[in-house]
Parts: structure tokens; C-alpha cells; sequence
């Protein structure tokens, strides 16, 4: 979509003219937090009278199996992102894993709509430029808050307009299709999160922020982080 890639474009701007300023808070996790609070307050209050009731209408309208096959071809969609990243972070392995969950996925199980793989034992990696950047050494930099596009850091808010480049929508010419299926990936993306929802506890900007650092830096050491008790 056009207007996500300049969304995209300006998080990128926005994140490279705040470089000067993340040295100045090298170990503080959130310095600009009087900046995403405000942020994160919007998007919020998108979430909770927009996308929030879509999802749970689309969940309720939708078919168990036919939720779970939209989901399972998006995510066929996203192994593309992940195998790029496998080749780039030097792992061959996970990228033989990805390799043969495209093509079983998207042969056997139907453009994968049927996760096969997974039924065949390959157990898909989630891999992203972030990442990438992390596994060769680059910091997080401090903790950012995306107007729509939701949490991120100063060093994953640029890699989601190159990981833009192994995604599918910027290939996709019809205007009204790409629009729909982008629509679409939303909604299921955020009906997935309904459970989960009752996990937050507290402060809920501090929680979704915790945890989204905590769970990032679990991805970029691939699980070989270190237990503080």
C-alpha cells in the first residue's frame, strides 16, 4: 500500500532525526516515554472503539477452520520474511526449515492455508531485519511507540520498511485487492490477541512495553538470555 510505505518512510525518518538524542540515554529503557505515552493513548483509543470490536466480529462471524487457514496463509506469507532474514543472520539450517515450509505449505497445504509443515515436525522461526541487526551486534536504542503501527525501537522501527521489501503488498498492483488483503492481515492479526488480552496486568503502557522488550531481546538471543534470579 502507498500510504504504508510512507508511514513506514516517516517512522524511519522520525527514528534516524532522534539518533543524536539516544546516546544521551544509553541506559535508560524508555527516555521519550512523556512522548510515547501520548502515542501509545492514541492508539489506544483506535484500538478500543475500531479495531478492537472488527476483530471480535470477525471472530465471531468466522469459522474456527477458516480463521485458522487465513491465518495460517498469512503466516505461509511471512515465512518469506523470515527465510530472508535466516540467510542474512548466517544461519542455514533455519533457512533450509523455512525453505521447505514455503514450498510444502504452499503446495501440499494449499498456499498454506494447511500448515503442514508444522504437522511434518519443521517448527517455523520468526525471524526479522530487527533481529538481524541485533544478532550482528546493533542495540535496541531506546523503546518507541508507533502511531498504528504500535511498539517498537529505535533500531526496529527502520527494519519494518526493509522487512516491507519481502512482504507481499508492494507487489501487488490492484489497489482494491491489496487494500483488502492488507485489511484483512490486521484483523487477524489483532483477533489472535484477544486472548491474550488478559494477561496484562497493571499499568498497561508499562506492561506492553516490558514485554515488548523482554520478548524482543528473547528473539534477537534466540532464547539464550539470562536468568536474573
Amino acid at each position: 500500500m502507498r500510504w504504508s510505505n510512507r508511514l513506514a518512510q516517516l517512522c524511519m525518518c522520525a527514528s534516524v532525526l532522534l539518533v543524536p538524542f539516544a546516546a544521551q540515554a544509553a541506559t535508560e529503557e524508555d527516555p521519550w516515554e512523556s512522548i510515547n505515552r501520548p502515542i501509545y493513548k492514541f492508539n489506544d483509543f483506535v484500538d478500543t472503539y475500531a479495531l478492537k470490536p472488527v476483530a471480535q466480529g470477525y471472530r465471531f462471524v468466522t469459522p474456527q477452520f477458516l480463521e485458522d487457514g487465513i491465518h495460517n496463509m498469512f503466516r505461509n506469507v511471512g515465512d518469506v520474511t523470515n527465510l530472508a532474514n535466516d540467510v542474512l543472520q548466517a544461519k542455514p539450517a533455519a533457512a533450509g526449515v523455512d525453505t521447505a515450509r514455503l514450498i510444502f505449505n504452499t503446495t501440499f497445504g494449499l498456499l498454506g492455508f494447511f500448515d503442514v509443515g508444522t504437522q511434518m515436525g519443521l517448527q517455523r522461526n520468526d525471524e526479522d531485519f530487527g533481529q538481524t541487526l541485533g544478532y550482528w551486534g546493533v542495540g535496541s536504542g531506546p523503546y518507541l511507540m508507533l502511531p498504528l503501527l504500535g511498539p517498537s525501537t529505535l533500531r526496529d522501527a527502520p527494519s519494518k520498511y526493509v522487512d516491507g521489501y519481502t512482504g507481499p503488498y508492494r507487489y501487488i498492483h490492484d489497489v482494491p485487492v491489496r487494500n483488502s488483503i492488507f485489511g484483512l492481515n490486521i484483523v487477524d492479526t489483532r483477533a489472535n490477541l484477544l486472548s491474550a488480552e488478559k494477561l496484562v496486568s497493571g499499568d498497561k503502557y508499562t506492561f506492553i512495553r516490558n514485554a515488548y522488550l523482554q520478548n524482543r531481546e528473547f528473539k534477537v538471543k534466540d532464547g539464550q538470555v539470562e536468568d536474573d534470579f
